[in-house]
């Protein structure tokens, strides 16, 4: 089932997720909509808070991204990154390695705004999987990227907040109006829906 995608300006978007205690179905099935709907949108990675659900858990899926690499070593295993997608990230952990980098970033939740934000090249992720189980995942090129930003979001850090100060400064009419948009369309949504958490 395709979920509405929450724009910026929502409140919980800047909410940090509560770590998932139980993998039960509603846990599954919300990972298996999440997964439709960025498919759907043709994003790469989306986070529970952009569905209005403030808890631990990601969905990422790079295999379509021929232009820009990655490598990833799965619970010690070199593997082709695409072979394991999607991923499904619950409660997720990070060490980030000492090199960064600029890159390109977007966001489902700022529709046409981009900015080229620093991450660390390199990075390793404890989180567990659908099953329960843990995983560890050392990736680097645009999975660590897709992976530092989603880990962001679960944290109620949007990728904004990592732009240079004059980047920012260039986008704020288009952040403004998009704030404008959403706090006119959370007039008319029902309160339920808007309070919504596991």
């Amino acid at each position: 089932m395709r979920l509405s995608i929450l724009q910026y300006g929502d409140p919980i978007l800047r909410a940090k997720g509560k770590r998932i205690e139980k993998i039960d179905d509603r846990v599954r099935d919300l990972a298996q909509n999440m997964i439709e709907t960025m498919h759907g949108a043709n994003g790469v990675g989306l986070a529970a808070q952009q569905v209005s659900e403030a808890i631990q858990l990601s969905v990422l899926d790079v295999s379509q991204v021929e232009d820009r690499p990655s490598t990833m070593k799965l619970n010690g295993r070199n593997i082709a990154p695409e072979t394991a997608m999607p991923l499904v990230l619950i409660n997720p952990q990070i060490d980030l390695g000492a090199e960064t980098e600029m890159g390109a970033e977007g966001c489902l939740s700022f529709p046409e705004i981009t900015g080229e934000i620093e991450r660390a090249k390199s990075i390793t992720v404890r989180a567990q999987n659908l099953d329960g189980d843990p995983i560890e995942i050392e990736t680097t090129g645009f999975l660590a990227r897709a992976i530092q930003h989603e880990v962001d979001h679960l944290n109620g850090i949007l990728f904004i907040d990592r732009m240079s100060s004059g980047a920012k400064t260039s986008l704020s009419s288009k952040l403004k109006r998009l704030q404008k948009e959403t706090e006119r369309g959370a007039k008319h949504r029902p309160k339920a829906v808007a309070e919504t958490t596991l």
